[in-house]
């Protein structure tokens, strides 16, 4: 247990000092009672005196003191707290072929309305970021509980080059990473420890961290996709690959030149096995809902500090009050 006002926990002393003068109090009163019963004054009254019960409620009132004083210390302990949280990194594919109308109006624009939708029905531990990704890959937006910049980020998307997808993978990699990131290495004389080497981790166990993967699947440009997937499952994460567009594909006009661009399912279903993740084909705008509806976060149990002066103070005041009571029952007053 750790206190957030530890210096309050000096007035302890206080108790006991509170204890010897109670004693010393009581001495003077049996002192007193003697002298007078050597005078023949408490004659016949041996048998109502209190005894050792009279001592129970200024007992109590000095635990009731012990405990709020512990109480104002703002006592902190650590509680394994159920949280709905985790890291959702949204990856749009803003390739020239999301251009292509066979999701009206647009599949980039299909894509964000169903994403705009997941954003706002999220939890408030959960964190999401947007990663944009063509020919190479870029962080449109670090992972935040701010709605309102993440939505933003998503409107600011536009149709660009070359499709990328392991550009995408390894970019949302990084965005999860820098979350976890260490602090910066201080300087030190002192001789450096050896850096033991990272081992692999088990398939989803950087949970709940996930990447959904929005793109036509249509890969035009290096790195392999599926080495960029098995980074992923090294490293825990969940590749929900999301299929945007037709397999029949259709004819994009773009610059001058006809290019008929279509579907890649095999592809987005590769990575998504070997991530440990799941595949979707929407071919509407309302499968992508449901896609996302699907993609909840997990919950975790997490220890954290929890402050425990309520517990604190209750015991002191009900200790207080039930040596209030004893006092009144026993005795017809308050000590």
């Amino acid at each position: 247990m750790s206190f957030i006002w530890p210096g309050i926990l000096f007035l302890l002393l206080l108790i006991p000092l509170l204890a010897a003068f109670y004693f010393l109090l009581q001495r003077r009163r049996q002192r007193i009672a003697a002298s007078y019963g050597n005078l023949g004054f408490l004659q016949g009254t041996a048998g109502q005196l209190p005894g050792a019960r009279r001592h129970i409620p200024p007992l109590l009132f000095l635990l009731s003191l012990a405990i709020l004083i512990v109480g104002l210390a703002r006592p902190q302990t650590t509680v394994s707290l159920p949280h709905i949280e985790g890291t959702v990194i949204l990856a749009f594919d803003v390739s020239g072929s999301m251009a292509a109308n066979d999701l009206q109006p647009t599949r980039m624009d299909a894509a964000k309305v169903a994403a705009q939708d997941f954003v706002q029905n999220q939890p408030v531990g959960v964190q999401i970021g947007v990663v944009a990704f063509s020919d190479s890959g870029f962080s449109v937006q670090p992972p935040t509980n701010d709605l309102d910049a993440v939505l933003a980020s998503i409107n600011r998307l536009t149709p660009q080059r070359g499709t990328s997808l392991a550009n995408g993978i390894l970019t949302s990699l990084n965005t999860i990473a820098s979350i976890n990131a260490p602090a910066p290495l201080q300087y030190s004389n002192l001789t450096p420890m050896p850096t033991p080497s990272p081992t692999p981790m088990p398939q989803g166990t950087y949970a709940p961290a996930v990447i959904v993967l929005l793109t036509d699947g249509e890969n035009t440009t290096s790195p392999d996709p599926l080495a960029a997937a098995q980074t992923a499952a090294d490293q825990g994460v969940r590749i929900y690959t999301v299929g945007i567009g037709s397999a029949a594909g259709t004819i994009l006009h773009v610059n001058g030149f006809t290019v008929h661009t279509q579907l890649d399912e095999a592809m987005l279903q590769q990575i998504a096995q070997i991530s440990g993740g799941a595949y979707y084909n929407a071919d509407n705008e309302q499968d992508l809902r449901n896609i996302y509806e699907n993609l909840d976060p997990q919950l975790v149990i997490k220890p954290e500090k929890t402050e425990v002066t309520s517990i604190f103070a209750g015991a002191g005041i009900f200790a207080l009050l039930f040596g209030g009571l004893l006092s009144l029952a026993w005795f017809s007053h308050i000590p």
